[in-house]
Order: structure tokens, then C-alpha cells, then sequence
């Protein structure tokens, strides 16, 4: 099908603006704290019974984190969301619409955390970061959502996080409850399909890619590009935490995504995997643009809801 109408014009609307790639770090981030911030309608965005800012351990010191509390009465499954943005852009602030839609629709405590971003804090920063703070939330459960189940989630590059964190949980013996992989980038080794049918036109397009990874791997030009860290789709898959895989059907990374939840579900792992039709990247912020969108989103947060409450 084609590109989902109401997003079209969305797209229209953006193809006025230079192209990532193009502008300088600093350009990339402020446009896109304008179009995820700036634009959105405070009115329009979940309540929670609860927001607090705090400090959660990281890689090489404290990190900002941001817990969202449902209404629902507990206690309830911690999830620790890591935003998207190519590990270079994205804040607490641009991903506050995720962190409310999970908490208020999984029914769950959302820790949101602000990991270290490249060009500054180049790979594999983020990675231990995110795994920092997951380590902290898996000890502090009881004061978070008040019972053992613990859970990650991502969209984009936070999806790279969340996937090579469960990894790393699981290696050290902590059982996470489930892991919410939205459009993952899980193989920077790997070439599929998508990235030549969606590489230009559709929000995400290739060249930004090719930008953000070399910001934050073009330090170490003989890296190993299979390194689980970085690709966890070459990484060890059985005895993972039960996945939730969505993506966007015009997205350079729906085929990285999809041949990652088909490797999970050979590997044993149970997987709930969906291809959005006439969607694109980063629909997970676009429900106020598209009914389209805003319906993905809404089966995907029940998707998870039922791994994590059953």
C-alpha cells in the first residue's frame, strides 16, 4: 500500500528542511527537539499519576533518568526505556510522549533514561550506560514498580540498546520480563532489502544513517562490525526475554528488525512481530499526525502489556 496519507503530508511538510547529514550535530538536535517538543500539544499528551527526575547509575558516572508513574494501582512491571536517535540525538524530553504511552498503556513504572551520546561519548558509551542503569533498576524494584518483573524497551537506537542490554542481563543471570524492540537497528555488519527501497524520502533515509554511524563508530575504523555490542543480532539469542518487534513498512531498518525477530523466534524466544503497513519511521511519535499511527502504536503497547501482565 502506499505511503499512509496524513503521514504523506507530514513528509511534504518535512522535505523543506536540509537534510541531516548536512547541518552540524547541534542543527541535528535542536530540529529535532523542535519537531518531538516544540510542536507537540502539552494538552495532548498522556497523564500519568507521577513524573520524577533523578539520577540512575551509568558507564562513567550518574545519568539523568525521568520515572513515569500510572495511575494503576500496584504493584506493577518496571520497564527502563532508552530513547531513539541514532545514539546522537534524542533527550528525556523528546521521548516524554513514549515514556507516558507505556506507563499509562503497558501499565507500568517507565524509567526513561538519558544516556551519554556520540559525537562526545562515542560507542560503546551508550551501551554502558544503558546497561548501568538497567543493573540499578533490577535492585530497585521494590521502590519502583513493586514487584519482579523488569522489562526494556526501545525505539530505533534505543531498540539497539534495549536488545544488547537484555543480552547482557541475561548473561549475568537477571530474567527480564520482556523486551519492546520498536524499529531496531540490531545489524550495522548486515545489507537488507529495505535499505535500498526506503533509502531516501520516507523521514529516516540512509544518509542520515551513514551519518549517525559515523558519529558514533567512526572513531574505530577497524571495528569489528559484528561485535554483539553493536549488532546484537550476532550476538548469542537463546534464553531471551519474551520480544515484541514492530516496524514500519517504509523504513531503511524494517528488514534489520524483521530478520531480528526471525532469529530470536528460531532461537526459542517467544516473538510477537508486526509490519505496520504505510508507516515510517518513528511513527511511535506521530499518533497526533496519523490514525494510522496512532492505532500502531496502541496495538503495539497492548502487544507488550500482554507479555508483561499475561
Amino acid at each position: 500500500m502506499p505511503v499512509d496519507p496524513q503521514l504523506a503530508g507530514l513528509l511534504e511538510l518535512l522535505a523543506g528542511n536540509p537534510p541531516m547529514a548536512e547541518g552540524t550535530v547541534e542543527q541535528a538536535r535542536q530540529g529535532f527537539r523542535t519537531l518531538t517538543v516544540d510542536l507537540r500539544d502539552p494538552a495532548s499528551v498522556p497523564e500519568v499519576a507521577s513524573v520524577e527526575d533523578l539520577d540512575v547509575p551509568g558507564g562513567d558516572g550518574p545519568r539523568p533518568a525521568r520515572v513515569y508513574r500510572p495511575s494503576t494501582a500496584g504493584p506493577l512491571p518496571t520497564i527502563v526505556m532508552f530513547h531513539g536517535g541514532g545514539f546522537v540525538i534524542g533527550d528525556l524530553d523528546t521521548h516524554d510522549l513514549m515514556a507516558r504511552t507505556l506507563a499509562t498503556r503497558c501499565d507500568a513504572v517507565v524509567v526513561s533514561v538519558d544516556y551519554r551520546l556520540a559525537p562526545e561519548h562515542p560507542w560503546p558509551a551508550g551501551i554502558e550506560d544503558a546497561v548501568a542503569a538497567t543493573r540499578w533498576a533490577s535492585s530497585s524494584l521494590s521502590t519502583l514498580g513493586g514487584d519482579d518483573r523488569l522489562a526494556v524497551a526501545g525505539d530505533s537506537a534505543g531498540a539497539n540498546l534495549a536488545a544488547v542490554t537484555a543480552q547482557t542481563m541475561r548473561d549475568e543471570g537477571v530474567g527480564l520480563a520482556g523486551q519492546l524492540l520498536i524499529y531496531p537497528v540490531t545489524d550495522s555488519a548486515g545489507s537488507y532489502p529495505s535499505h535500498e527501497e526506503n533509502a531516501e524520502g520516507y523521514f529516516l533515509d540512509v544518509a542520515t544513517m551513514v551519518w549517525f554511524d559515523e558519529q558514533y563508530v567512526g572513531h574505530l575504523p577497524d571495528l569489528d562490525r559484528s561485535d554483539p555490542r553493536l549488532s546484537p543480532r550476532h550476538g548469542r539469542l537463546d534464553g531471551l526475554a519474551p520480544a515484541v518487534v514492530v516496524v514500519a513498512e517504509f523504513d531503511p531498518l524494517r528488514d534489520d528488525g524483521l530478520a531480528y525477530a526471525a532469529a530470536l523466534e528460531a532461537a526459542g524466544v517467544p516473538v510477537e512481530a508486526r509490519t505496520y503497513a504505510g508507516l515510517i519511521h518513528g511513527f511511535v511519535d506521530m499518533g497526533r499526525h496519523s490514525a494510522a499511527a496512532q492505532a500502531a502504536v496502541e496495538e503495539t503497547c497492548e502487544l507488550f502489556r500482554k507479555v508483561l501482565h499475561g
